[in-house]
């Protein structure tokens, strides 16, 4: 039992990281990229650009230093 929470824990770690908002930004991309696929509109670039503008909006929204 230990290894499995050793592996949730890793990959709690690896997907959410430092930021839940970009991780939760990745799976709403995903899905809006797979409701377009089911529509008739052209899905293949949909995740890029949203992938895309959530790190940007990421990063500028840390503040510098």
């Amino acid at each position: 039992m230990t290894h499995v929470r050793a592996f949730v824990r890793f990959c709690y770690d690896f997907i959410v990281g430092d930021d839940w908002r970009l991780a939760a930004a990745a799976v709403l991309a995903l899905c809006v990229t797979a409701l377009a696929a089911q529509g008739s509109i052209p899905a293949w670039p949909l995740a890029p650009i949203l992938a895309s503008v959530a790190l940007a909006v990421s990063v500028a929204r840390e503040p510098r230093r």
